[in-house]
């Protein structure tokens, strides 16, 4: 698909019900952009991924630019710059950072912890995020030996496979984490509007 095509075809939805086929369709069928003729390697990559975190590989998805060959949203060409952004949709693993965050949550609430402002800030925007269905390593507060330990292993792990170390290529590789497909969807389907505007202008 060129950017065009794409344009076109995302001019022309009316419903929701044509917002969801289009995001399942575009944003996570079949192999992407950065895999294209690598169908075998881009099992071997989603399935490298999925094992690290005791999930099934068809939980893994590759979203963004590194999907289409261009950034779905501002259109530039997927580049050596681009970064590979994965989407994880697991409810068992979102369930687990979960309990973590709510226990935190509850420490908050009792003043067992105390946030500075920009610490309280970087937390109001995690929940924002956690609040849709999807959870941002991230963005998650740093006063705190758990979250501490949690980011720390999932920044050392996909910085593990990312610049070259794994089939992906020299990328830089991101994931966020998603409660399931459902939230996924809903996510990348609240963008189409905006996306559409973008597209009239």
């Amino acid at each position: 698909m060129t950017i065009e095509e794409y344009k076109a075809e995302i001019i022309e939805i009316r419903s929701e019900e044509e917002q969801t086929a289009f995001v399942q369709k575009y944003f996570f069928n079949g192999t992407p952009f950065v895999f294209r003729n690598r169908d075998d390697e881009y099992y071997d990559f989603s399935k490298r991924i999925a094992d690290n975190f005791g999930i099934q590989y068809s939980d893994i998805n590759i979203v963004g630019s590194s999907r289409f060959g261009f950034s779905p949203y501002k259109f530039t060409k997927f580049s050596y710059e681009s970064d590979i952004d994965i989407t994880i949709c697991n409810e068992e693993l979102f369930e687990h950072f979960f309990e973590i965050i709510s226990n935190y949550t509850y420490r908050l609430r009792y003043r067992e912890i105390l946030l500075r402002r920009d610490q309280y800030l970087r937390y109001i925007k995690f929940i924002k995020y956690f609040s849709t269905g999807w959870m941002r390593p991230d963005l998650l507060p740093s006063n705190s030996p758990e979250f501490e330990e949690l980011r720390k292993k999932w920044d050392d792990f996909f910085r593990a496979i990312s610049y070259g170390k794994t089939e992906v290529g020299n990328y830089k590789v991101k994931a966020g984490l998603f409660k399931n497909q459902a939230y996924a969807e809903k996510y990348y389907k609240s963008s189409i509007s905006q996306i559409q505007k973008t597209v009239k202008e």
